[in-house]
């Protein structure tokens, strides 16, 4: 490994960005693929199914502070004491995703509905704390290299674009080859993105990195020695700001995300096989975004080209109220034309925060304590999506693979409109943030 220089390489940012891959790989099994997979394979109600992701997923976040507490740590120690925490978290991951999907393997045939809501709690809970710990030290990593804003953008760009190839990965193999190669192909993934990992770029020490980013600020601040409490992220307007927008942007994401297979078999009746097909569109048309976005970032910052995606999705997204039966080829296009929105959502808001602490000076002994509250964050508005969205749905009259039309219209409303009107909100807290979550210009140095 080699101290992260100024600027990253190609080659550099390959391998920083390579376990966004499995992480992202992953995530669709879990908040995509689990509800649907339950509730036709083993026939348990989505008001279970909903209540177990709620439960998990929440009492997974609220552990976030303390595990990023620990990545702070590990980084103080060593970059090595990184990277075998990430080895056993890995592990963790994979036996926790084989027994989440595999859970007769540890049940009689036919599994009760208690047996199954065990197994998949304590799966669950590994999946959930691997992929945690293992999210906030790569997200750590990568932050702590420092750079401008044009950086900052470049390694979120590398690291998403790789995560949104394995989603497409994870969305293709799920809808034709089953879970048993999707949870295969997981693991070879691992095992490259950890080799890659191993040979990428360290963070500096943490007065070079000081130095270099007082250079780039307005007002230096000193950077913050001690390790702060707990809550101290949440005491901070600028942090406070860019989490309210996050939060309201990702729910407005994740309800789609939680019932798009849904949507996609009840309400247009698409032939077996057509919803991996959506799926792959979505994220292909994001990951080819994704430079055009890194571009305008270029150009126009962060805040900008945010708007501008949050914009886009919502007016392709609204049209969706309009589908009905037979609607593949419309549905078709909209996963197109929202998957190029996507590029900017995935890019804009770990680059504004990454900068954000680097104002706050706490860039290299309390970064990993920020993302903690980040995935805190990130994780409440999945399991508000799953935990409310379907057992409200059920309440309202919607019952998976029946067709009736009051049932049908709820799902589209939860689908399409709730999103657009969660959405609009983001973007008017962006808005009103803009001046100051946008970075101020680069002083001169003295020669």
């Amino acid at each position: 490994m080699s101290t992260g220089p100024w600027p990253l390489g190609r080659a550099d940012l390959a391998r920083l960005g390579a376990m966004g891959l499995p992480l992202a790989f992953v995530a669709l099994p879990l908040y995509v693929v689990l509800p649907h997979h339950y509730a036709n394979t083993y026939a348990l109600p989505l008001s279970w199914i909903g209540a177990l992701l709620l439960v998990a997923r929440l009492g997974d976040a609220f552990i976030d502070p303390w595990l990023g507490r620990c990545t702070d740590g590990w980084f103080a120690q060593a970059s090595s004491r990184v990277l075998a925490w990430a080895r056993a978290c890995s592990v963790l991951l994979l036996v926790g995703l084989v027994f989440l999907f595999f859970p007769h393997w540890v049940l009689p045939t036919p599994a009760p509905a208690w047996g199954l809501m065990a197994v998949a709690g304590a799966a669950l809970v590994a999946c959930c704390v691997g992929l945690s710990t293992l999210g906030l030290a790569h997200q750590s990593w990568g932050a702590r290299l420092g750079g401008d804003e044009a950086q900052r953008s470049r390694l979120v760009g590398w690291r998403e674009g790789l995560g949104l190839l394995g989603v497409i990965c994870a969305s293709v193999l799920s809808a034709t080859a089953g879970v048993g190669a999707m949870v295969a192909v997981l693991a070879v993934a691992l095992v490259v993105a950890l080799w890659a990992w191993h040979r990428a770029p360290a963070p500096a020490p943490a007065t070079t990195v000081a130095c270099h980013e007082n250079a780039q600020r307005a007002q230096p601040i000193a950077p913050t020695q001690a390790p702060l409490r707990m809550g101290a992220p949440l005491a901070q307007p600028l942090f406070r700001s860019l989490l309210a927008v996050f939060v309201l942007n990702g729910i407005a994401s994740a309800i789609p995300a939680t019932l798009v297979l849904f949507f996609v078999q009840d309400r247009l009746q698409a032939a077996p096989g057509q919803d991996g097909v959506f799926l792959a569109l979505y994220f292909c048309a994001a990951a080819l975004s994704m430079p055009l976005w890194l571009r305008a970032v270029q150009r126009w910052g962060l805040v900008r080209c945010w708007l501008a995606g949050m914009g886009l999705a919502m007016g392709v997204f609204i049209w969706t109220l309009g589908l009905g039966t037979g609607d593949t080829l419309a549905f078709g296009w909209m996963c197109v034309l929202s998957g190029l929105a996507l590029g900017a959502d995935v890019i804009a808001p770990g680059a504004l925060l990454t900068g954000v602490v680097q104002r706050l000076g706490q860039a290299q002994t309390n970064q990993g304590l920020y993302w903690g509250w980040w995935q805190v964050a990130t994780k409440l508005n999945l399991a508000l999506a799953a935990g409310l969205t379907l057992p409200a749905l059920q309440w309202w009259g919607y019952t998976p693979g029946q067709q009736d039309a009051a049932g049908l219209w709820t799902l589209s409303c939860a689908y399409g409109l709730m999103p657009c009107l969660l959405k609009a909100a983001a973007a008017l807290c962006l808005w009103l943030h803009r001046h100051p979550l946008t970075p101020p210009p680069p002083t001169e140095t003295p020669p």
